[in-house]
């Protein structure tokens, strides 16, 4: 988590105007997402729910790489590009890597001018790292596993921990580690990605 936060840093000072990235997209839902664009182009955004007409995302699922959004050569029909500029994300610079079952798109955004190439040469590292970090376990172990099964089929701490014939404090050990293994912040997210990755 340590690195986790390190990159956010570096994405941070790279952008002032902001990031959004999305790791690890499956089934339509990424592993971990997050998004510090200016509040009013966020709620413009999802309100209008432009991701199912953004030209960056069409270019992040028919492109891998790097790509400066002046450079993107996709219609926007609904001047998603002018709309981000009236909300002060002028310049921008999108990358897209991972297979199409693991997607991993990232954003960031300038008010002033373009990224420099070595500006982008540091965002292409920052998003190798998010990507790698994030990156969803192959598997579970057995007791993370079952704990997390039993706590998905509706059963409270203490029945699940009878049920699997250890104490309550081991359960809650074993979703713990879960959460850290999956980087869910409550156990409700950790069986969603569980499930998501069928991992249970």
């Amino acid at each position: 988590m340590q690195i986790l936060e390190a990159c956010k840093r570096d994405l941070t000072a790279l952008a002032p105007k902001g990031y959004f990235f999305a790791l690890h997209i499956r089934n339509a839902s990424p592993l971990l997402q997050e998004k510090t664009f200016h509040g009013a182009w966020i709620r413009t955004y999802e309100r209008e729910v432009y991701i199912l007409r953004d030209p960056i995302v069409a270019w992040g699922y028919s492109h891998s790489g790097l790509t400066r959004w002046s450079a993107v050569d996709i219609p926007d029909p609904f001047d998603i590009f002018g709309q981000a500029r009236a909300h002060g994300l002028a310049f921008g610079a999108s990358a897209a890597l991972g297979s199409m079952n693991s997607r991993s798109l990232v954003s960031i955004a300038h008010d002033r001018r373009e990224f420099s190439d070595l500006e982008m040469g540091r965002f292409a590292t920052i998003v190798r790292q998010l990507h790698d970090i994030t990156s969803p376990p192959e598997a579970l172990t057995l007791a993370q596993a079952n704990a997390l099964r039993r706590i998905s089929e509706g059963e409270r701490h203490a029945e699940a921990a009878a049920k699997l014939q250890i104490s309550e404090s081991a359960l809650k050990a074993r979703l713990k580690s879960a959460r850290v293994a999956l980087m869910a912040r409550t156990t409700a997210e950790a069986v969603r990605r569980a499930q998501t990755y069928r991992l249970i």
